[in-house]
């Protein structure tokens, strides 16, 4: 590590709060499926930061749009109308097979959306008395960071320190439908999953888990919501890893690569008889829907449908999953994932074998300590899975 590696590390520890653990390395500079960090090596990017970047760094088309959006109007405020939003909107639409969609930023206020969302459903439509509305979660899941959404996580991480909780949520085991079944009641206004658990280390429900969830909930007149913030937009080979199980939530929350990486943006999407029921003053948010994030948005959808990187990502992911399922080393428990998200699990702490990877030229994250996270932009190639795994190799052999 240099003298500038040090000095912006130092920077950041000594002026920014410590709320992530980062890898000793300061990147500047991104295109395609790599970086470059501040001493000029390149690494491989195999996180995308968390998915944000399914289209890979710095993609030309995106920039092109945000760029011209930039020298021409940039924000209102949903005060008054933009000619950008509608067309937007109309494209999360189209792609996400639902009839209305409300634009947010962060993913986690996407999710905020969805549960008022399910809430003014279960009261306006379901008739469950006011105060009494509840949402089934499940165990392991990661939906955000707000006091909201940790109050109903399992993770003591996350949840540790910010209570009370929220009230009005109820947890089951993930991947089962009967405990899903077991758990509804007259007061329940929604069931809030993630088709695969990422940030628990890409844990993957039974097959057909989603087709009876959503039996589940059309029994029991409950608003299916698909939390599809990590794992859609190509992610998972598929558009959204719904998808895979030809099922169709009520609900699809989506963020991180509807920005390409340039620009938080997120939306929720859903069927009108859900999202129609917000009126002028219940919900809104001062940056969401802008006319930047709106071209960003558009741009970034536009990318994913003309370069077909959900399909790419279908084929890529099953040849990356390969090579790691022929690694050898005495303490891999499991390699798993669909598309381009895949995990490799040991049987001990993986940090140093992530250190060890950042030293030869990949840059991964450890996740629940044992669990290495690889998803890398939907953009690589069959040549750079295969350099990719060569150096995975590499760092195995010396962990």
């Amino acid at each position: 590590m240099d003298a500038k590696t040090k000095r912006f590390i130092a920077l950041d520890e000594t002026c920014g709060a410590h709320n992530y653990h980062p890898l000793p390395v300061v990147i500047s500079r991104g295109r395609g499926i790599f970086v470059w960090d501040v001493e000029g090596k390149r690494y491989f990017d195999m996180l995308s930061a968390y998915s944000a970047l399914n289209q890979g760094h710095c993609h030309p088309k995106i920039a092109a749009a945000a760029k011209k959006q930039m020298g021409r109007l940039t924000l209102t405020s949903r005060a008054f109308h933009n000619d950008v939003m509608g067309g937007f909107l109309k494209k999360v639409c189209a792609v996400s097979g639902q009839d209305m969609a409300l634009p947010m930023n962060s993913g986690a206020e996407a999710v905020e959306t969805a549960i008022k969302a399910m809430r003014l459903w279960g009261y306006r439509k379901k008739g469950i008395a006011e105060g009494q509305a509840e949402i089934i979660v499940c165990e392991g899941n990661f939906h955000g960071r707000t006091t909201t959404i940790v109050g109903f996580s399992s993770d003591p991480d996350s949840y540790s320190g910010f209570g009370p909780a929220t009230p009005g949520f109820k947890s089951v085991p993930y991947g089962s439908a009967e405990a899903l079944a077991a758990a509804v009641t007259p007061n329940t206004c929604g069931f809030l999953v993630e088709p695969i658990q990422g940030e628990a280390g890409v844990k993957i429900p039974p097959p057909g888990y989603l087709k009876e969830v959503r039996r589940v909930c059309s029994e029991n007149n409950v608003l299916f919501c698909a939390d599809e913030i990590q794992t859609g937009l190509g992610r998972t080979g598929r558009m959204f890893c719904v998808d895979h199980e030809g099922v169709k939530p009520d609900l699809i929350v989506m963020g991180k690569a509807l920005s390409g990486g340039y620009y938080p943006i997120s939306a929720v999407a859903g069927r009108r008889e859900v999202m129609g029921l917000f009126k002028p003053g219940t919900h809104g948010s001062t940056f969401g829907g802008n006319p930047l994030a709106s071209a960003i948005g558009l741009a970034s959808l536009n990318v994913l449908a003309r370069e077909k990187l959900a399909e790419r990502s279908a084929m890529m992911g099953e040849h990356f999953k390969k090579r790691l399922g022929n690694l050898q080393h005495p303490d891999i428990k499991e390699v798993r994932g669909r598309g381009l998200l895949l995990a490799l699990e040991m049987n001990r702490p993986v940090r140093r074998l992530c250190e060890s990877l950042m030293a030869k030229g990949l840059l991964a994250k450890d996740t629940h300590e044992n669990t290495v996270r690889f998803a890398p932009p939907l953009v690589i190639t069959k040549a750079q899975v295969d350099a990719a795994a060569a150096i995975i190799a590499s760092a195995l052999r010396e962990f």
